[in-house]
């Protein structure tokens, strides 16, 4: 058995894999600017938070290609966005994006445990789905509250459960083993990756490397409760619209992409929407959080004589 990657191999492997997978991300995760991708980007926002407020200055931890922060501005939740990322391919593509949509962005290249900002610098620090990329997570959540101004608040998407994503696993499985039918129903050849060098082909993949961890949402509430947080709040998302996302990409990353009608897509994403909205309405209100694929997370930062941040790290034990 491999010994464990050391934290500095982890932000390396990371670093390695997102500057080489930005330039065809968005178009492999459908990341679209447009009403719905507002929509739905505020709408995973509003519900970590369980209130909808706008804020000032907001910063961004792992922005990836701005996925969050460019729909957020468009939606006017966030008035002024600073995106960070270990990854310079990703954020010189949410540079481009940003220029093309018209939106000022300020990005800075850093590691989420050293964060270049000075105290009480942010209205809102988040993310979706970066936490569990992260080496060392105590220091990180040391850092959030850091840069957090009294009262500001901390939000995190898309964080895959412990549970949940075992369960994701079946669907895949399945899908894999199905995705030869599949492609000759809708007549499209199996994908072909043009890598420019093999090099790229080496570190596109890393893709099952950089993922390091799966929360409980007991975990995820200690992380916070430990960097010294208030109202920490921990939610599910996703369950049977998960399944069926997860299937549907699976299908989607075995065949050429441009070969993939435009009716696939339409349904992927109608019966996506569709259960997502049995998810939020009836199952995420009546079953556990650990249960989904995805957990949010939120908390406050404290007013008052509290607010002064931990001077040494508290136990790391979870």
């Amino acid at each position: 058995m491999l010994p464990p990657a050391s934290a500095d191999e982890i932000r390396d492997v990371n670093s390695r894999y997102h500057d080489v997978a930005a330039r065809d991300y968005d178009s492999k995760w459908g990341i679209t600017f447009g009403t719905a991708g507002q929509e739905l980007v505020a709408g995973k926002l509003q519900k970590a938070l369980g209130d909808a407020p706008a804020f000032g200055r907001a910063l961004e931890i792992g922005a990836g290609t701005g996925y969050f922060s460019l729909n957020l501005l468009k939606a006017g939740v966030i008035r002024e966005a600073v995106c960070t990322d270990i990854s310079r391919g990703m954020l010189d593509e949410l540079e481009r994006t940003a220029a093309r949509l018209g939106l000022r962005v300020t990005t800075a290249r850093c590691d989420a445990q050293e964060l270049p900002f000075s105290e009480d610098t942010f209205d809102l620090v988040f993310g979706h789905a970066v936490l569990h990329h992260l080496p060392d997570l105590d220091s990180a959540f040391r850092e959030f509250r850091r840069v957090l101004r009294p009262g500001g608040r901390v939000a995190f998407c898309g964080e895959p459960s412990e549970y949940g994503d075992r369960l994701a696993g079946v669907p895949k499985r399945a899908e894999m083993r199905m995705a030869p039918a599949w492609r000759r129903v809708l007549g499209v050849g199996p994908r072909v990756d043009d890598f420019e060098s093999e090099c790229d082909a080496v570190e596109h993949g890393l893709e099952h490397v950089v993922d390091v961890h799966a929360f409980t949402p007991g975990q995820l509430q200690r992380f916070a409760a430990r960097a010294g947080f208030d109202d920490v709040r921990v939610t599910g998302e996703e369950l049977v619209a998960g399944w069926f996302g997860w299937a549907n990409r699976t299908l989607e990353s075995t065949a050429e992409p441009r070969q993939i009608p435009r009716a696939w897509h339409l349904y992927a994403y109608r019966g996506y929407m569709l259960l997502k909205a049995l998810d939020d309405r009836l199952l995420e209100r009546a079953l556990p959080p650990a249960i989904f694929y995805n957990l949010l997370m939120s908390a406050r930062a404290p007013v008052g004589p509290a607010a002064s941040a931990p001077k040494a790290a508290l136990p790391a034990a979870l």
